[in-house]
């Protein structure tokens, strides 16, 4: 599982691998956010720590069809279906590395955006801790989209369709714990249910990508 998990960041971090276009996304959709709502610092600081939420709960949506669709066209993924390591365990190996690759650098860029939306400086630390808590969800649930999808037409736009319905509760508790983490308000129990998100889809959805493999691949 480790040296699955390495290649894959090997493939990302190469040349038209992909590593980078989210960040380049987060950065660009925070900015014209900025621009839209126009110079109200009230109400962009208000709205900052929501508004970083959606920005990179988007970003993260970019990279999702290419979690199994290129192994999926060399062959690569059948012969995975058949080696020795479980199915579960390549799922849960390429959720990481998208984490690694996706999440983790949104969740550090975070707070450098949130100068772009005039985020409280009390925001800053937040946000960052909601994201670094709740993208592994993101992109455990990204990765079940994905194998839902892995083979179909204008694939991309159906994963869209159907993983952002199951990225609200992530987004609502997320965003709830960077909005009260600015304000000074206790964030125990969002947060909580936002680590406890991320534990349940990492431990419960690898068994539902890879079952959905199996059927794809048949």
């Amino acid at each position: 599982m480790t040296a699955l998990l390495m290649r894959d960041l090997k493939l990302a971090f190469r040349a038209g691998g992909g590593f980078g276009f989210a960040i380049l996304f987060f950065f660009i959709v925070t900015l014209l956010l900025a621009f839209g709502i126009g110079p109200d610092v009230v109400l962009l600081g208000k709205i900052a720590p929501g508004a970083l939420w959606v920005c990179a709960l988007l970003a993260c949506l970019l990279s999702l069809d290419r979690l199994f669709a290129l192994d999926y066209e060399d062959g690569t993924l059948d012969l995975l279906t058949v080696a020795p390591i479980p199915l579960e365990a390549v799922v849960f190996a390429k959720s990481c590395a998208h984490w690694i690759t996706t999440g983790l650098p949104l969740a550090l860029v975070a707070p450098v955006l949130g100068i772009f939306l005039d985020l409280p400086a009390e925001g800053y630390l937040w946000v960052f801790l909601s994201l670094l808590a709740g993208t592994p969800a993101l992109s455990m649930i990204g990765a079940f989209g994905a194998a839902l999808t892995l083979g179909l037409r204008r694939g991309g736009l159906l994963l869209s369709v159907l993983v952002l319905p199951l990225y609200v509760p992530t987004l609502i508790f997320g965003a709830e714990v960077a909005r009260r983490g600015t304000v000074g308000m206790d964030v125990q129990t969002p947060f909580l249910l936002l680590v406890a998100l991320s534990f349940g889809a990492l431990a419960l959805l690898p068994f539902a990508a890879a079952a959905v493999l199996r059927i794809n691949l048949r």
